[in-house]
């Protein structure tokens, strides 16, 4: 169970950050996760309050060793199998007969966040899904665990926390934002100097009969021999009559001696 290590919490729903193809967005949700003494199996409980404060639960039993198992609650499938593909993932499928009618996918993300995607199909035969974003490490739930459970109403320290949590964590997915843009640029601009030095390299083992002026722009031509030919003449100008194999590009040459292609 070492790999389940990583789900085993109380996850919170934000309900903002889904993506509800079918069905409508809850107001409020707790997803949980724990383990039992029987053979490693995992119990799954689903608590969620609709936008009418109505409240719902769901909780079943899955054995999470890859293998295809009868599932106890006939009305949604028929077996079920949980795996592991990796540490930060784990799956169900869902089967009818042979054929896997939902898949349930648990992601931890690189920020903390559970994400989990539901696949299924409808009774017209479409695909839906639906996708949730769950945080754990929240002390207050702003309803009961459980149907028959009794009304938790949070503290004014719980609301406190939840809102300075709240805060916490859409500072920090500005800053990551900020951040990722950032090394996207850093990877263009990373690419951009490899590809101006593998240019250069190419010109300057081409033949030069001339000496170059910083800010000039040129034509780098190829010929049938395999060698290259840095030249003044554009193949505008040389027209029908090109005496080379083929034409590479125009190049300018940088202050630092690099070329960058026009």
């Amino acid at each position: 169970m070492v790999q389940a290590y990583n789900f085993l919490a109380s996850w919170q729903l934000f309900p903002e950050k889904g993506d509800y193809d079918q069905g409508e967005r809850p107001l409020s949700g707790n997803y949980r996760m724990e383990t039992t003494d029987r053979n490693g199996e995992l119990v799954i409980s689903h608590t969620w309050v609709n936008l009418e404060n109505q409240g719902f639960s769901a909780r079943y039993t899955i054995r999470p060793d890859g293998d295809l198992h009868p599932f106890d609650q006939p009305e949604l499938a028929e077996a079920a199998r949980g795996l592991f593909p990796d540490a930060r993932t784990f799956e169900i499928q869902f089967y009818r007969g042979e054929e896997v009618v939902l898949t349930v996918r648990h992601e931890i993300q690189p920020n903390g966040y559970l994400k989990i995607t539901q696949q299924g199909k409808r009774g017209d035969g479409g695909i839906y899904s639906i996708t949730e974003i769950y945080h754990k490490q929240l002390s207050v739930l702003p309803y009961a665990s459980s149907l028959g459970g009794p009304v938790i109403r949070p503290t004014e320290e719980g609301v406190i926390r939840h809102k300075a949590l709240a805060a916490l964590e859409e500072q920090t997915d500005r800053q990551l934002e900020l951040i990722r843009r950032q090394v996207e640029l850093l990877a263009l601009q990373a690419q951009e100097i490899h590809r101006r030095k593998e240019l250069s390299r190419m010109i300057y083992q081409a033949r030069i009969p001339f000496q170059p002026q910083i800010g000039q722009v040129y034509y780098l031509y190829g010929k049938a021999d395999g060698t290259c030919l840095l030249s003044l003449v554009s193949p505008r100008e040389w027209g029908g009559s090109l005496p080379f194999d083929r034409f590479i590009a125009a190049v300018r040459l940088l202050a630092d001696h690099t070329w960058e292609e026009q």
